[in-house]
């Protein structure tokens, strides 16, 4: 983890916030200036408005170009000082005053101040916009409050005590209020930094600047000669002085470009490719690597809305736990993932090794098991098939993303596991969208085999999916309040933990949160993919992580120790 300290310039800008450039100095980085980073994406992305962006490729871009008050550290997992270099917070726990960087600029030179925070949330907060990240905002069900209470010093009033709020703040780009609060005045905000905007019309306080797109081949990424941080040596980052977002069109096509050198650095990639990689590395001059189970899992999800009209079995708790003693994690781990992968026994992943409840092992597989726990719910066998209590033939469908081959591949063996207790179960592969909407809208589905991932370790931000009315509660996203005195609990531990400041008690109510799902089994957690990563052996200050974005969080940080023929330092 790094140490900082203030770098003052001796440079005076007629700014609001104005002062000595206060620079963020990493006391233990170095490293040398020039070169061109190429990266492969797998799309081009969808717009540039941190507002509405809510798909991965156009966040990757944005989180280049923008910047966040208060920072998670992707490697350590911790909050560090960004666009706010410290932070208060008021003896209640409701009250976080956070004091901004004095004299530093937007990349198109204007100067930052309190009042770019406080137009920012105003836009992330308004209903009428539905930004994708304002529920992260509404602690409590209700939205923080942002005043100015000087021109580098900001308050943020929140509805309730919430536990480590500092890491809301993460991942909410500060907005230029000089170049967008025309449009949000006229309400087309929507439509502003779509990707035929020019370049120079979009700014942020990233460590790039947008130089050129060229809608579904590449977008070039150019140094901010204004971003705020340095090395030991005095030296402002970023060391690159360009990323070349190239649109690769598939996973095949990234591994492709990466094997022959024409991208430098791949993230995500799949089992069978990095058998392929490893083998060809040293010959290649890159290297790849398995960073173990990150922070997504792969779960069963079953439908518990009474009122989609599914099979009444699936609400029976025997059945849900017989399924999952029947499944086989391990054999998925092997087949599907090459060994690359864990088994889970709770949703909470492995790689969150504050929060995971490592007692909970991922059940031995045992027909035996599960043939004891379905005969304990009045389930019965006749001619090899298994009948329900109601004396009908248990047969239900798991859907899943066609596009994925990895869960495709997991439903399949899972089917075979639950033939063995005489359950014919129907593998349904739909488009990714059309998945979406029997899931979250339609309801009409038996079980999903879905991923999910954890966005930050902390438990806050899974409050949409474990609590009864949330948006995520992927086994009944229809409900408004608990219809089970189980969910009713895990609400109310959900509540509390998220106000109580010590993490020692958070984690007792978080483990007990995760036994109560085990228990009950609305959803079976069945894997967690490791994390298989891959840069040119070229590149310093590579140091992969498990939290998203695994390989160019730290994108500032990255060098050339040696600078390819006919690149410029």
């Amino acid at each position: 983890m790094f140490r900082y300290s203030t770098f003052a310039l001796a440079l005076v800008v007629s700014a609001l916030c104005a002062g000595a450039e206060d620079l963020l100095v990493l006391q233990d980085l170095s490293g040398r200036q020039g070169g061109r980073l190429v990266y492969a994406q797998r799309s081009e992305p969808k717009t540039f408005n941190p507002i509405f962006a809510a798909d991965s490729v156009s966040r990757e871009a944005i989180g280049m170009m923008m910047a966040d008050l208060v920072h998670i550290n992707r490697y350590t997992q911790r909050t560090e000082p960004a666009l706010a270099k410290s932070w208060t917070v008021s003896p209640d726990g409701r009250r976080y005053a956070l004091e901004l960087r004095r004299g530093i600029r937007f990349s198109d030179g204007q100067p930052f101040s309190a009042d770019d925070v406080v137009f920012s949330f105003r836009v992330y907060l308004d209903t009428a916009l539905d930004s994708p990240q304002r529920d992260l905002l509404m602690p409590g069900g209700k939205p923080i409050v942002v005043k100015k209470v000087g021109d580098c010093r900001v308050e943020f009033d929140l509805p309730v005590r919430y536990a480590a709020a500092e890491r809301l703040f993460d991942g909410f780009a500060i907005l230029p209020r000089h170049l967008l609060e025309p449009a949000y005045k006229t309400g087309k905000l929507a439509e502003a930094w779509g990707l035929r905007t020019p370049p120079a019309a979009i700014t942020g306080l990233g460590p790039f600047r947008l130089k050129q797109n060229i809608p579904g081949q590449r977008l070039v990424l150019e140094r901010n000669p204004y971003y705020w941080k340095a090395d030991k040596n005095g030296i402002r980052l970023p060391y690159l002085n360009e990323v070349d977002l190239t649109q690769a069109g598939s996973e095949d096509m990234q591994v492709l470009r990466f094997e022959s050198g024409e991208s430098d650095v791949i993230r995500r990639v799949g089992a069978h490719d990095f058998a392929v990689l490893e083998k060809e590395s040293r010959r290649r001059g890159y290297t790849v690597s398995d960073l173990g189970p990150g922070m997504e899992y792969t779960s069963l999800y079953f439908n518990l809305d009474p009122a989609a009209g599914r099979p009444g079995f699936l609400r029976r708790r025997s059945f849900r736990q017989a399924v999952s003693t029947a499944i086989d994690r391990n054999a998925l781990v092997r087949l599907v993932y090459g060994g690359h992968a864990a088994p889970l026994g709770t949703p909470v992943p492995p790689g969150n090794k504050a929060w995971v409840d490592a007692s909970l092992r991922p059940p031995v597989p045992s027909v035996s098991a599960a043939r004891a726990l379905l005969s304990s719910g009045g389930f019965k066998w006749s001619g090899g098939n298994l009948l329900d209590p109601a004396g009908k033939r248990v047969e239900f469908s798991i859907i899943t993303s066609a596009g994925n081959d990895d869960r495709v591949q997991m439903a399949t063996l899972i089917q075979a596991d639950l033939k063995e207790l005489g359950i014919q179960v129907d593998v349904v592969p739909l488009e990714f969208r059309s998945l979406l909407d029997r899931v979250l809208r339609t309801h009409q589905f038996d079980t999903a085999l879905m991923s999910m991932a954890d966005g930050d370790a902390d438990p806050n931000p899974d409050m949409n999916t474990w609590m009864s009315d949330g948006g995520n509660h992927l086994w009944n996203t229809a409900e408004k309040s608990p219809s089970m005195p189980w969910e009713a609990e895990i609400d109310r531990l959900m509540r509390q933990q998220m106000t109580v400041p010590d993490y020692a008690r958070r984690k007792k109510m978080y483990d007990l949160v995760q036994q109560i799902l085990m228990e009950h089994m609305p959803l079976v957690p069945l894997v967690s993919p490791d994390i298989l990563v891959g840069a040119k052996r070229n590149l310093g200050n590579f140091r992969p992580a498990l939290m998203d974005h695994y390989t160019l969080w730290n994108i500032e940080e990255l060098y050339w120790r040696e600078l390819r023929t006919g690149e410029r330092p």
